[in-house]
């Protein structure tokens, strides 16, 4: 197949999305498929809508692949009849995310226009195939959780059981410091904690750069800086140390498509806290494999931290679960052969 895929700026871009396009580039690739990546310059949502006033969909191609992040610049291409199959590849909607709702009524007219425009989805959740579905009619579909084998699963259980009898509970957060991430949950519950506990942040400081900048004064005022430790973007070796060295993975998004993240810290034995908005509940389950709570409720991550900094055979038998969960999990090779299987379908109907 010739095959297009338009996304927003590099796809070596950290985030999960981004892992998610590279890892289907990579594999399509390999299975002798041509992959062009159109790449669309970064910029605000006002002046991605300036794109529909120049940018056409590309000749020369046997299906198109449209990451959903990119919808306000490709509204007036998708108009009218499709050389070949358009399909959207959904992470999550940006009327999902948590702001007033005046924007997100704005934002959800323009990705329902959209999402109407192509002739098919690829979903990373069922919950994100739920949302779609209330906005427009069913079209051809597929669920394909994203790519969370990357690392593998890099802890046996007699390991886990001897990193529990550190002093402090060791947490990471890892994604993009941006408000939507929640880094500002955990702050706040950690400047409460009378257990001793050590976090790292890693992701991003320039995703929202004023935003990150909040976060290091609130962590200095608050009095827990030598606490929080901002470590930026590690990849590889740097972040598989981190991981290991961890005891609890903390994420407490406003909202989540799916989270890559949370799967890849129980290859590591990593209990996972995330929030009921979301997909997250697909990975999470509730006292047996991590906590959900309620967007920005620091009082009950505060306590389910406590809980675990003190109760250590807690935080043992939630990191055994956290382990068999991930080995659970379809690895990518099954995952993209249902991808490319069903562009194959799109193609041929």
């Amino acid at each position: 197949m010739k095959i297009g895929l338009v996304i927003y700026g590099s796809l070596d871009t950290l985030s999960g999305g981004y892992l998610y396009d590279r890892k289907l580039v990579d594999y399509l690739r390999a299975q002798g498929d041509t992959v062009e990546v159109i790449s669309l310059p970064w910029r605000n949502y006002a002046a991605h809508l300036t794109d529909n006033l120049t940018f056409r969909l590309p000749p020369n191609l046997d299906i198109l692949i449209q990451d959903e992040l990119n919808h306000p610049s490709l509204l007036a291409a998708n108009l009218g009849p499709h050389l070949y199959p358009v399909v959207s590849l959904v992470h999550h909607l940006r009327c999902s995310e948590l702001r007033q709702k005046w924007q997100n009524a704005f934002y959800r007219l323009v990705e329902r226009q959209y999402l109407r425009s192509v002739d098919g989805f690829i979903f990373n959740s069922k919950t994100t195939a739920g949302v779609v579905s209330g906005l427009v009619p069913p079209k051809p579909s597929v669920v394909a959780y994203p790519p969370t084998d990357r690392f593998g699963a890099r802890v046996t259980e007699e390991e886990i059981i001897e990193r529990a009898v550190a002093p402090e509970l060791r947490i990471v957060f890892l994604g993009n410091v941006m408000f939507r991430k929640g880094l500002h949950t955990l702050i706040d519950a950690v400047r409460g904690l009378k257990s001793k506990v050590q976090v790292d942040v890693i992701g991003s400081l320039t995703t929202e750069p004023g935003y990150a900048q909040a976060m290091r004064d609130k962590a200095a005022v608050h009095g827990v800086s030598s606490t929080v430790h901002f470590h930026g973007p590690l990849d590889n070796e740097p972040l598989i140390e981190k991981l290991k060295a961890a005891h609890v993975l903390v994420v407490p998004s406003s909202y989540e498509g799916f989270g890559i993240v949370y799967l890849e810290g129980m290859g590591f034995g990593l209990p996972a806290i995330g929030t009921t908005a979301g997909a997250a509940g697909e990975v999470i389950h509730e006292g047996e494999t991590g906590y959900l709570i309620p967007p920005g409720d620091s009082a009950v991550l505060a306590e389910r931290l406590s809980a675990l900094a003190s109760q250590r055979g807690l935080l043992v038998r939630l990191s055994h679960n956290a382990l068999r969960r991930f080995r659970a999990q379809p690895t990518w090779d099954q995952t993209a052969h249902a991808i490319r299987k069903f562009l194959l379908e799109q193609v041929e109907a």
